[in-house]
């Protein structure tokens, strides 16, 4: 056994060798597209670096992007693979899919080009237009396999001359940029080409809005989606005390092909895509506040199973509800501390997560967060959004009331970001744990770990709602009848239909991609949540149109409304505790206080 076990590593050892590239320098990348390029999709791409001999450099392409829990393998779009050396072609074969190995012929410099077919309108994707182009730095750039990502690069941008370029690298020049590590490098998406591109001072710093195609959030809308980001990002600068970035770029496609809206993070920027309906709906500040939270949530303080970002291989962890969830609890408290909507409409937002998560099946957040990977449909795929947010409520009460407001969630937030982010870490689960218990003066959280979290326990509304002065009371609340998960391209699927429900009677099928419900656009899984508030009220039987794709088809289906029992509704309770008002208050407006 001991001779077995001794051959294993010997083979594990040489096969991570044989996995590790000469080392490269000197590294540098040049993406080219014109007009036509464009038009045919396709973006040409150039790599430049030295080498010290002819030791075997293997280069690799991402099979993921940190932020889309899904495996991509961007190796597949590549093509014309050609690597010279004084110009003169190269030996190279293939280790893997996504690994090319090439042979020097001596020390200097090696020029590889080639193409990468840019047709995937998504966040994390390349796409382009005879006038534009969306690409995501995993997409396009090779990495030496094996070697560390620490190292320099330069990127140059060759297009059309008229044509603009937003990102959020370091400029260095005209249509030139420099990066510090791989990890910085991918973690700038670049839009080039016709866009509207304009800029303003919010909490001390540069925000950038690049919209692409031109004219698609023009005027008065434009003016509004300024007013929201002005709104919703001084609270969660204060969350954390600082702006992390010199400028933050918030960069949006809005195409008609597009169901729904998705967005997705950087460190710097995101990048949103959406139907015309984002523009002006109620889910756009939503979007935003998510995103933007990100930048401190996820791509700075991040649970330490995701650092450093493999990119070769699937990166799961339990710990998608605070990344994820808790960043959707934020998105909240900072439309409402930021006044995009009033009190009623947070209760309203908590209330219609409860019944979401209602008329889910039990399911556990740490599971979920793992099972994100392989896109459950027993629709429970992206339930950790939701649920994880009301789990941060709870935990933000829990605080605020074992500390007498003197603590909250932020407390733990900004806590882990200096010990661990700052640190270049990522949290264990006992640090975690940890700075919840000091920030609730000791108080153990184990059985809510255990209930709430790695458990499928219903959540306490009753005894929780109530240490603030809220109260959830039944409701009758208008239902669709479907299950949801998330299909291809950020669209939103039927996973099942109730039978006798509104959806069924109106010719809804599993497998329909949702596009609208009434006049709601189907932007993500809080649509239901979104449905209820807009129709609560209206007589049983009004009819309402729902849009649904089914293979390749647009169908309108005519649905009524049908109530049934619901989560609830929070209301405020008459006569609370003067602490429970104060605890409540803190929450709605981001304050702590000293009172004992």
């Amino acid at each position: 056994m001991n001779r077995l076990l001794a051959a294993v590593a010997l083979c594990a050892a040489a096969s991570l060798q044989a996995q590790q590239s000469a080392p490269v320098t000197n590294v540098g990348y040049e993406i080219s597209a014109d007009r036509a390029a464009l038009a045919a999709h396709r973006l040409h791409v150039t790599t430049s670096f030295d080498v010290a001999g002819t030791a075997p450099v293997l280069l690799s392409l991402p099979a993921w992007t940190p932020g889309a829990y899904e495996i991509s393998n961007f190796a597949r779009w590549v093509s014309g693979f050609r690597p010279t050396q004084n110009g003169v072609p190269l030996r190279w074969d293939k280790v893997d899919y996504d690994t090319w190995r090439l042979i020097p012929t001596g020390a200097g410099s090696v020029r590889l080009t080639y193409d990468v077919a840019a047709d995937s309108l998504d966040n994390a994707m390349a796409w382009t237009r005879p006038d534009f182009a969306l690409f995501n730095g995993t997409t396009v750039f090779m990495y030496p396999e094996g070697r560390p990502l620490e190292f320099a690069s330069t990127v140059r941008i060759v297009t059309e001359p008229e044509f603009r370029i937003a990102t959020g690298l370091t400029s260095t020049g005209a249509r030139q940029f420099a990066s510090t590590s791989y990890h910085e490098l991918v973690d700038n998406p670049v839009f080039m080409g016709r866009f509207d591109f304009d800029s303003a001072s919010i909490s001390g710093k540069t925000v950038r809005l690049a919209t692409y195609p031109m004219g698609s959030v023009a005027r008065e809308r434009r003016a509004e989606v300024w007013e929201q980001l002005k709104r919703v990002i001084p609270p969660e600068v204060a969350v954390f005390g600082e702006a992390p970035w010199a400028n933050y770029t918030v960069m949006q496609i809005i195409d008609s092909t597009f169901q729904g809206a998705s967005g997705l993070e950087h460190a710097s920027s995101h990048v949103d895509i959406g139907s015309p309906d984002l523009v002006g709906s109620d889910f756009q500040p939503s979007l935003y506040a998510h995103e933007i939270f990100h930048s401190w949530n996820v791509k700075r303080l991040r649970p330490a199973d995701m650092v450093p970002y493999h990119y070769d291989r699937e990166q799961p962890t339990p710990w998608l509800w605070v990344s994820e969830g808790i960043t959707d609890y934020y998105a909240d408290l900072a439309e409402v501390r930021g006044g995009v909507v009033d009190v009623p409409g947070f209760y309203a937002l908590v209330a219609g997560k409860i019944g979401e998560i209602a008329g889910t099946v039990p399911f556990a957040l740490e599971d979920a967060s793992l099972n994100t990977w392989i896109h459950p449909t027993d629709g429970t795929g992206y339930s950790y959004y939701p649920k994880g947010s009301l789990a941060g409520l709870m935990l933000d009460i829990m605080i605020r009331d074992a500390s007498n407001n003197r603590n909250s969630l932020d407390t733990v937030m900004r806590e882990l970001y200096g010990a661990t982010y700052r640190q270049g870490r990522g949290f264990t689960h006992d640090e975690w744990w940890g700075a919840v218990s000091r920030a609730a003066g000791g108080r153990s959280f184990e059985d809510f770990e255990r209930k709430y979290v790695d458990g499928r326990d219903p959540y306490p509304w009753t005894t929780m709602l109530a240490t603030i002065g809220l109260r959830l009371v039944s409701d009758s609340t208008p239902r669709i009848g479907v299950n949801t998960g998330p299909g291809a391209g950020g669209t939103i699927m039927v996973a099942d239909v109730s039978a006798g429900g509104a959806a069924a009677i109106a010719g809804v099928l599993a497998g329909d991609v949702m596009v609208s419900v009434g006049d709601i656009p189907v932007a993500d899984q809080d649509f239901g949540a979104k449905f209820r508030f807009r129709f609560a009220g209206r007589a049983a039987g009004t009819p309402y149109p729902v849009v649904v794709q089914r293979a390749g088809v647009t169908r309108t289906l005519s649905a009524r409304l049908q109530y049934g029992d619901s989560g609830g509704k929070i209301v405020e309770e008459a006569g609370a505790p003067a602490k429970a008002v104060r605890l409540r208050n803190g929450i709605l407006r981001g304050m702590v206080s000293n009172e004992r």
